[in-house]
């Protein structure tokens, strides 16, 4: 009887690496400006803590102003801790920090305009539960308000 492996987010990110290669850049990328106003879709994964599960995020002036769990996960987190939906400015700072810190996994990746797609954090490989990865999708520059 076959028996089925369930890999964990990063070794799947890992193997879609190459297929997404002419879109992203790992680590280098273009100076990103967080625009005025964007949204996006965020799957957060990992480790245990708030903010895990599939969101569609909108940013206005660096703060989240619509947030819509697309699971059960998210719409908990929404509905009772919703400082804990981050933006991309948010992760990217989060990321920041895994790297001063030394962490053990401080990965990204960049779209062509630099906004990042994809981002690993481990700050303890032999630790359990500390780590987070988002994948990044579905991200729109808005037309700004007046």
């Amino acid at each position: 009887m076959a028996r089925l492996r369930i890999l964990p987010f990063f070794a799947v990110s890992a193997l879609a690496l190459p297929a997404a290669a002419c879109d992203s850049t790992a680590e280098s990328s273009p100076r990103w400006v967080e625009p005025e106003r964007y949204s996006f879709t965020l799957l957060s994964e990992g480790g245990e803590r708030g903010g895990i599960g599939k969101y569609r995020i909108t940013v206005a002036h660096g703060k989240v102003v619509e947030a819509v769990g697309l699971d059960a996960s998210a719409r908990r987190t929404v509905a009772g801790e919703p400082h804990n939906v981050p933006t991309l400015g948010g992760l990217l700072a989060e990321l920041r920090q895994a790297r001063a810190d030394n962490a053990d996994v401080a990965q990204a990746l960049f779209g062509s305009d630099g906004h990042p797609t994809e981002i690993h954090l481990d700050w303890e490989t032999n630790a359990v539960d500390d780590e987070a990865d988002y994948l990044i999708t579905e991200y729109h520059v808005l037309r700004a308000t007046s």
